[in-house]
C-alpha cells in the first residue's frame, strides 16, 4: 500500500482547552504576555494568530492572566474585528513580561510538549512510506541507471533505513540522493518549536522546510481554513543535505545565550525526511566518527541531545541517512560502522551503451547534433587511453566544452573530432613536473 497521499498522514488536532496543551501553565501565560508585549497586540484574533493556538485557548490564556492582574480589558469594541474586546498589558504584566523575557527571548508560536511531538512523528514516519518502482523510475527519470541498480536502490528507500552509497566521483551519487529525496514526496508537520524541561527548541526552519500551500475552503474568500494544531505548519517531506562542512557540532543542540534559547540541530529538523550526507570523507572529522555518532539513532531511532545544563535527554530519530562516498567503505569504516549501515550500494560508472544513451540525451537537452563521425573519434580514439572507464559527467563535460567552443568561434552547434579533441584536453589534465 502506498503512503505517500496527503491524506494517508493523520494531521495533528487543535487542542481544546489550556489543560491539554501539556505545557507549564506558567510558560504558557509568559509566552501569551511577551508576545502581546513585543508585538504590540491587544485583539484575541491577533494574540491566538501570534501565538498559534484556537481563538478559545488562547480566551482562556487572557482570562487567566486577567484574573491575576496582569491584563485587562480596554473598555472598547473594535469595530473592524467583529466588535472584539481588547485587552492591555497591566503595570504588573508589563514588569512580568521583562522579567520573562529575560528568562528567554522567546515569543510566538506555543511550542509543543516533546510527548506530543513524538506521537506526530509515528503517525507521519518516514518508515510509513513504501515506494514503487515506477515512483522511483519517474524521479530518476533524468538519470540513465542501470535495472540492477534499481532493485538495489528501491527497498532500502522503502525501508527508510541508513543507506551508503559508494564508488568513483562523476557517476551521479549526488543526483540519485536528490532523486530519492523526489521520490518520496509528501506532505508531513513540522513543530514551530517543542518543548522540553521548560525550554524551548525552535525546528521550522524555512532553509531547510518548503511550507505547502494552506487549502482554502472557500474560493471566493480569504479566510483559510486550518484543520490541524496551528503550532505546525504543513511542509513537504525535509532533506537536510550536508557536504565537506559537516562537523560533530552541527549535530547538537545550538544554544543562543542572548535569546536563552535552543535551535534543533540538522537531523532534528530532518525528521520526516532525508539527511544527505555528501562527499562522506573530505569533512575535517574522521568518516569513522562521523558515523559512530549516529549508531544509536541508526538502531534505535532516538537521538541523545543535551541541555546547556548537561541534562540528556531523548528526541525522537526518524529519518532516512545517506551517506555517500568516492572512498571504498573499507578505507574509511572498521565492521562494527559498516554493520550500522543497512544498504551498501556500489554506484558504477555507464557501461559503453549507457554512456552513448547519457551523450544522446545530454546532446538533445542542448540542442547539439549527434555526428557519428566525432563519437567514433571518441570511443575509438579517446575513451582506449584511459582504459574505456566511463563516467556520468563526461557526456556534459564534453558537450558544454564543445557549446562553449562554438559560441566563442561564432559557429553553430556542432560535434567534429576536432571539436571532441579540444573538449577532451580540458576534461584531463597531463600530468608533468613544473619548475616553480
Amino acid at each position: 500500500m502506498n503512503m505517500q497521499a496527503t491524506n494517508s498522514i493523520q494531521p495533528p488536532p487543535p487542542p481544546e482547552g489550556i489543560e491539554g496543551m501539556q505545557l507549564p501553565i506558567v510558560m504558557m501565560r509568559d509566552i501569551l504576555l511577551k508576545t502581546i508585549f513585543r508585538k504590540n497586540l491587544d485583539m484575541v484574533t491577533d494574540i491566538a494568530s501570534a501565538i498559534c493556538l484556537p481563538r478559545a485557548v488562547t480566551q482562556e490564556l487572557i482570562d487567566m492572566a486577567r484574573q491575576q492582574k496582569l491584563l485587562e480589558a480596554t473598555g472598547t469594541l473594535n469595530a473592524s474585528s467583529g466588535s472584539e474586546m481588547g485587552y492591555q498589558l497591566t503595570d504588573a504584566g508589563k514588569a512580568r513580561s521583562l522579567d520573562a523575557l529575560g528568562q528567554s527571548e522567546y515569543f510566538g508560536a506555543m511550542p509543543v510538549p516533546m510527548a506530543v511531538y513524538a506521537e506526530q512523528v509515528k503517525r507521519q514516519s518516514i518508515r510509513n512510506i513504501q515506494v514503487t518502482r515506477d515512483e522511483l523510475t519517474g524521479a530518476m527519470g533524468h538519470l540513465i541507471l542501470p535495472d540492477e541498480l534499481l532493485d538495489h536502490l528501491g527497498p532500502a528507500v522503502s525501508a527508510g533505513r541508513s543507506v551508503l552509497m559508494y564508488g568513483p566521483p562523476g557517476n551521479g551519487k549526488s543526483s540519485i540522493a536528490n532523486g530519492i529525496r523526489d521520490a518520496i514526496g509528501g506532505k508531513i508537520y513540522v513543530p514551530r518549536a517543542i518543548e522540553y524541561a521548560g525550554q524551548v527548541i525552535t525546528v521550522y526552519d524555512p532553509i531547510v522546510h518548503s511550507a505547502a500551500e494552506e487549502e482554502v475552503d472557500d474560493p471566493n474568500s480569504l479566510r483559510r481554513r486550518r484543520t490541524f494544531d496551528g503550532r505546525y505548519v504543513r511542509c513537504s517531506r525535509p532533506a537536510v543535505i550536508t557536504g565537506g562542512e559537516l562537523s560533530l557540532s552541527m549535530l547538537d543542540l545550538v544554544y543562543n545565550p542572548t535569546a536563552r534559547t535552543y535551535q534543533a540541530p540538522l537531523q532534528l529538523k530532518s525528521t520526516g525526511g532525508i539527511f544527505i550526507v555528501d562527499d562522506l570523507g573530505r569533512q575535517v572529522e574522521p568518516p569513522q566518527n562521523l558515523v559512530n555518532r549516529w549508531i544509536v539513532p541508526l538502531e534505535e531511532s532516538k537521538d541523545i541531545l543535551a541541555l546547556q545544563s548537561g541534562e540528556k535527554f531523548e528526541v525522537p530519530f526518524d529519518t532516512l541517512v545517506i551517506f555517500s562516498t568516492n572512498f571504498h567503505p573499507n578505507e574509511i569504516f572498521d565492521n562494527a560502522a559498516l554493520r550500522r549501515i543497512f544498504f551498501k550500494i556500489k554506484i558504477d560508472g555507464p557501461h559503453q551503451e549507457d554512456y552513448l544513451k547519457i551523450f544522446a540525451m545530454v546532446a538533445r537537452q542542448r540542442q547539439m547534433p549527434l555526428d557519428e563521425a566525432a563519437l567514433v573519434h571518441l570511443l575509438k580514439e579517446k575513451y582506449p587511453l584511459i582504459d574505456d572507464v566511463y563516467a556520468n559527467y563526461q557526456p556534459v563535460f564534453l558537450i558544454d566544452q564543445m557549446i562553449a567552443i562554438c559560441d566563442f568561434e561564432g559557429i553553430p552547434y556542432q560535434m567534429s573530432p576536432e571539436l571532441i579533441d579540444r573538449a577532451w584536453a580540458n576534461m584531463f589534465v597531463r600530468q608533468e613536473t613544473i619548475a616553480h
